[in-house]
């Protein structure tokens, strides 16, 4: 298991998403934005962040830059609902700087565990 760090403005999102991590066993961290996220791991470190794309503060491809400055090796999921069709690319422009996967919200209980799943190994 790992040490995981989400970022999310949403409470309950963020709230749901350290559940089910921490139902598998994982040492979560939670953040409401990118600044807070960013503070957090650099106290206590992460071996999978997972962020949301759009928040107040820091948005999700500010953090994932910035936490590619700050440890190039962790592993970095990007959510987000803005992607649901495809419309504006968030998650790709997020791959493209940076996020080691991506996953369009709604995702499922699955798709979670197993994203952070395979970052991990």
């Amino acid at each position: 298991m790992g040490r995981v760090l989400v970022i999310d403005d949403d409470d309950a999102m963020r709230g749901t998403m350290r559940k089910i991590l921490e139902r598998e066993g994982h040492l979560v961290r939670d953040a409401p934005d990118g600044k807070k996220g960013i503070e957090l791991f650099r106290e206590e470190g992460a071996d999978v962040v997972v962020t949301d794309l759009i928040m107040p503060e820091k948005e999700g491809i500010e953090t994932i830059i910035e936490l590619r400055a700050v440890s190039p090796g962790v592993r970095i999921l990007a959510v987000s609902g803005a992607d649901v069709r495809g419309h504006d690319g968030r998650l790709l422009d997020a791959e493209a700087l940076g996020a080691d996967a991506s996953l369009a919200k709604p995702f499922t209980v699955d798709q979670l565990r197993n994203a952070v799943a395979a970052l991990l190994s």
